[in-house]
């Protein structure tokens, strides 16, 4: 294959598992999938139970969970480190925005309220979060009153919050960006803004420094909402809405279905060819990055289609190339 080529696969489905939804969370803890929050109707939360997909036998069930379990919400995110999955924020059944952070011990399947918005992130919905091995990071998304470019770090150790310094007005507000953390750094990349965005920032933890980085080669149109991981040097994204529906939340917009990959040493954009059970444009989805039978890869399962209809399949891309 050449360097930036690809292969979807569509992984088959047995179980009880969460079907067709959009606004909602995956997260990956060895090889079984977890799925949080969502929507089937525009703005309603379909329920608050953790579902399970297991990567080897391609089934679902649902946890048996226990302790402080999240009321339901969509626009909600989920990351994980070793064993622990983090839940934070989205929009309940009132249309509010939520604050908490929750935990679930998957070797335990108990849930635990973490923190809430007195001493952590301010509520919102449709942000960004990312973690490495010590931090889970919130960023941006739909707060009380407008949109939001603020960025935090949760430490697991110390079970404790930190903001970090606001980017300036070079980055703006956003709902649905890409964030990730390749080589050290936590990247910003595109989103919705009042409009869809074709930025990407960059932060430097240590530093505790912002930039914006000009970017080139074969740009993706700027686009939010799309699936993001980092692999290696580069990010990967996927699909998103490039042009935003009349109806807002309630309708279709347009939707991407190319696979890009921004190298974060070189600042080029290439468009990955994909061969394989292509998903399709779509956005809204739930999303990670993990692996699958020893290659590291994108997970994506559900959203938003082109006729507003909500989906339930899932599929795995990995990608080829020689300097992950």
């Amino acid at each position: 294959m050449a360097q930036t080529e690809g292969k979807w696969i569509k992984l088959e489905q047995s179980g009880t598992g969460p079907g067709a939804r959009s606004s909602h969370a995956i997260t990956i803890v060895g090889l079984k999938v977890y799925a949080f929050g969502g929507e089937f109707t525009p703005r309603v939360p379909v329920d608050n139970k953790l579902y399970v997909f297991d990567l080897n036998d391609q089934t679902w069930s649902v946890a048996e969970a226990t302790g402080d379990v999240p009321p339901p919400r969509v626009g909600v995110t989920m990351a994980a480190i070793g064993e622990t999955i983090y839940v934070f924020g989205g929009r309940d059944a009132e249309h509010q925005e939520l604050s908490e952070l929750y935990s679930f011990d998957t070797s335990t399947n108990k849930w635990a309220l973490l923190s809430s918005g007195d001493n952590g992130p301010p509520n919102r919905s449709y942000h960004s979060m990312t973690s490495d091995d010590q931090h889970i990071y919130v960023f941006g998304g739909c707060g009380v009153t407008g949109r939001l470019n603020d960025l935090w770090a949760y430490n697991v150790v110390s079970k404790k919050w930190k903001k970090f310094p606001l980017p300036g007005d070079s980055c703006r507000g956003r709902g649905g960006p890409g964030l990730t953390v390749v080589l050290g750094k936590i990247w910003v990349v595109y989103g919705f803004g009042g409009y869809e965005l074709d930025d990407v920032h960059c932060f430097d933890p240590v530093e505790e420094k912002w930039g914006q980085v000009q970017t080139n080669g074969e740009k993706p149109t700027a686009r939010s909402v799309f699936s993001t991981t980092g692999i290696g040097k580069y990010i990967f994204i996927y699909g998103g809405e490039v042009d935003p529906s009349d109806l807002g939340h309630l309708g279709a917009g347009k939707f991407a279905a190319e696979v890009y990959a921004l190298d974060t040493e070189t600042l080029v954009w290439k468009r990955w060819e994909a061969t394989g059970d292509h998903p399709g444009p779509r956005g809204w989805c739930a999303f990670a990055g993990g692996q699958r039978d020893g290659q590291e890869g994108l997970l994506v399962y559900g959203g938003n289609s082109p006729t507003n209809d909500r989906l339930g399949d899932i599929f795995f891309f990995t990608p080829s190339c020689f300097e992950l």
